[in-house]
């Protein structure tokens, strides 16, 4: 779940984030550390965390379903964790289910010892992977994609474990960031494509390894520079840091939806501000889709960035038109829509006296089913106001992510069903407008290029997928997934 919108709790009307990472090596407090940068990425997986640390000799795992103050903020649950390295994960589930054993990283003990693993992204061919696994007598212990690279890595029969894990990784697709702990040191990469982020740090002698670059401010550390897309990077016990690139150097992808929402504002990505960024494309927004209005409403908080950047590009007013309440935890399952549409209520309100009798601009990251955007107009409609404009700070998302995004099938996607007058009437709002493609890469900092090969991963946007979806077709040669969807205009 989203801390930060917790509007969309109640029906699950948002794109989730995949995961976020931690590690170090080298500190004194590696644990308490990692516990301090997994907090700092919070936003990206609420429901479950887990901790593991090495102190030379032994391998220390501690793992809880909930957020991190509520399994990491004791004395004793770092002091279960000695070592001067450690790695973390925060985890909203994509491929496999919640329980513990599903909870990263995950560790597993090889011919050459202790090696804990955790992973942001998806293993888009990790079925047919596990699936020829299986049949020559591998025995999983969870349902996590992930667990096909460590079995990969125990049956590869190259000598060393680097050349064992870069063998795994040639048979793997799909997106991923990885930071590996072995009794040698740490090893972090990022997939040929660089599709899900990761960057290194120094926090004095020791190395740090984070999925946003948010991580190491809060925890003190220098950032260094990127991951580079397709890089391993190793780091030994003593510190000493060795960069390979096993898979050559294909045109980067990285996932531009991190820009409109997965990462931080006060990140940076990409060597861009997150948060300038946003405020880029609600000025795109401006300019491509402007409306006589009196006011521009963020809905909260996803949406204020690109507020800020609309309302300064068409000179109208930016307020608070909807003001959140900060003491509503994670939603529970209503057992009807009436007690749902009570608890949307509970999170949010709109601010009458601003609103009533306005003509207003709601801005927001994105719409996926639809259902919370017509929540959100109609509190609107209800406190008064004149005329109700939406207005999105991303392309329509037509397409489902198989790259460590949770995003409905096709068929639940209100975009992938509508074209945007339908999806108006849809939502109630007096006109509905997106950024467009293009516009979101100038916001970006960068034209779009128009030969087939973009510099981003804009999949869920446009249906161009940079890798192949082997899980995927084969669900469509048995008829288990349809992708052909019929818009209603």
């Amino acid at each position: 779940m989203n801390l930060t919108d917790p509007f969309r709790d109640a029906d699950g009307d948002k794109l989730r984030e995949e995961c976020g990472i931690f590690g170090v090596l080298g500190a004194r407090d590696a644990a308490a550390l990692t516990a301090l940068g997994l907090h700092a990425l919070q936003h990206r997986g609420q429901e479950a965390v887990g901790i593991t640390s090495f102190d030379g000799q032994e391998f220390y795992s501690r793992k809880g379903i909930g957020h991190v103050a509520q399994n990491f903020s004791s004395g004793s649950a770092i002091a279960e964790l000695p070592g001067m390295m450690a790695a973390g994960h925060v985890r909203y589930s994509t491929t496999g289910g919640s329980g513990l054993r599903n909870v990263q990283p995950l560790f597993a003990d090889l011919a050459s010892g202790g090696f804990a693993i955790a992973h942001n992204g998806n293993i888009s061919n990790a079925t047919t992977l596990k699936r020829d696994l299986v049949n020559k007598g591998a025995i999983f212990q969870s349902t996590s994609d992930t667990e096909v690279i460590i079995h990969l890595v125990a049956t590869s029969r190259y000598p060393t474990l680097p050349d064992r894990f870069v063998d795994a990784l040639r048979l793997v697709e799909g997106a991923y960031s990885l930071i590996c702990m072995t009794p040698l040191g740490m090893i972090a990469c990022r997939d040929p494509l660089g599709i899900r982020p990761l960057v290194m740090g120094k926090l004095g002698d020791a190395v740090v390894f984070a999925s946003e670059t948010v991580a190491l401010d809060v925890v003190g550390a220098e950032f260094v520079r990127e991951v580079e897309p397709g890089e391993m990077i190793q780091v030994d016990l003593d510190g000493q840091i060795s960069s390979h690139r096993p898979f050559g150097s294909p045109a980067a992808r990285p996932c531009i939806f991190e820009h409109v929402y997965f990462s931080r504002p006060d990140s940076i990505l990409n060597g861009h501000s997150v948060y300038e960024v946003r405020k880029a494309i609600g000025a795109q927004l401006a300019i491509e889709a402007g409306v006589d209005a009196d006011l521009v409403i963020p809905v909260p908080d996803s949406g204020t960035p690109a507020a800020l950047g609309y309302a300064r590009e068409s000179g109208i007013p930016f307020e608070l038109g909807i003001i959140r309440s900060h003491y509503v935890g994670r939603t529970f399952i209503q057992p009807s829509d009436g007690a749902r549409n009570a608890d949307v209520k509970r999170k949010h309100n709109a601010n009458r006296a601003l609103v009533e009798g306005k003509r207003i601009v709601l801005i927001d990251d994105s719409i996926v089913r639809g259902t919370t955007s017509l929540k959100i107009v109609q509190m609107m409609r209800d406190a008064g106001a004149r005329e109700v404009h939406f207005r999105v700070a991303s392309p329509p998302t037509e397409h489902s992510c198989f790259y460590g995004v949770d995003t409905p099938e096709r068929s639940k996607l209100l975009a992938a069903r509508m074209d945007i007058e339908a999806m108006a009437r849809f939502i109630q709002a007096d006109s509905l407008a997106f950024v467009s493609i293009d516009g979101l890469y100038r916001a970006v900092g960068e034209a779009r290029r128009n030969d087939g090969c973009p510099q981003y991963c804009d999949a869920c946007f446009t249906g161009d997928y940079p890798t192949a979806l082997t899980d995927l077709a084969e669900r469509n040669a048995h008829g288990q997934l349809d992708l052909a969807v019929n818009k209603v205009a």
